[in-house]
């Protein structure tokens, strides 16, 4: 047998190899992770509007189409955050970001597993109360449903066969219009950014 021949058949065994390793992980992911959301209160009526910033949890459930793409859904439970105007208490509400992601993953069968991702984020806000006071002076009210861009960044580290550590970067545009008295006074950009921690099962 020639060195070329012996250099390409162990090339080929290599391949199959990789090949091997990741049909046998399984084209599924399901990831735990603990999120920091950073809101940038972005706010044109006015009144100085804001929410807090909040550690959630969150799943998502990841479908890889190929070795290297695959389609994430994020999801988690509707989150309370306290809606604060300059400073202040003026009332609460609830919203739901489920977000569908597309990713590359640059290295699918190394031990240290990079990606990025784009795609479509889907907010509803729920339970929007304000302070009485408020109430009486401006009868406020909110969009319930938004629609924006995500993009993020992250990695998976092999910890154990099909077990991985994840960290996981997003930029999720979510807004709402503000109204008073039934007109619109301005929007209110959230805007967050999410930084996630958490451990990921492939099979």
């Amino acid at each position: 047998m020639s060195k070329k021949m012996i250099v390409t058949s162990l090339a080929a065994v290599m391949a199959l190899s990789a090949f091997a390793a990741q049909a046998a992980e399984g084209p599924w992911m399901v990831r735990a992770r603990a999120v920091n959301l950073d809101s940038a209160n972005k706010d044109t009526t006015g009144l100085g509007l804001s929410v807090n910033n909040k550690v959630i949890p969150e799943v998502d459930i990841s479908y890889f189409i190929t070795p290297n793409i695959a389609a994430e859904l994020i999801l988690t439970y509707p989150q309370k955050h306290d809606l604060k105007s300059n400073g202040n208490k003026i009332g609460s509400l609830k919203h739901l970001p489920p977000t569908l992601s597309l990713q590359y993953h640059f290295a699918p069968t190394a031990s240290f597993r990079p990606y990025v991702g784009v795609g479509v984020n889907y907010t509803h806000f729920s339970s929007v109360e304000f302070a009485p006071a408020v109430v009486a002076a401006l009868k406020p009210s909110i969009k319930s449903d938004s629609y924006g861009l995500s993009v993020q960044a992250g990695a998976d580290f092999e910890v154990a066969k099909n077990l991985y550590l994840n960290v996981d970067i997003k930029k999720v545009q979510i807004g709402t219009k503000v109204y008073s008295n039934g007109t619109e006074v301005g929007k209110f950009k959230v805007d967050p950014l999410l930084v996630g921690i958490g451990l990921g099962m492939r099979f």
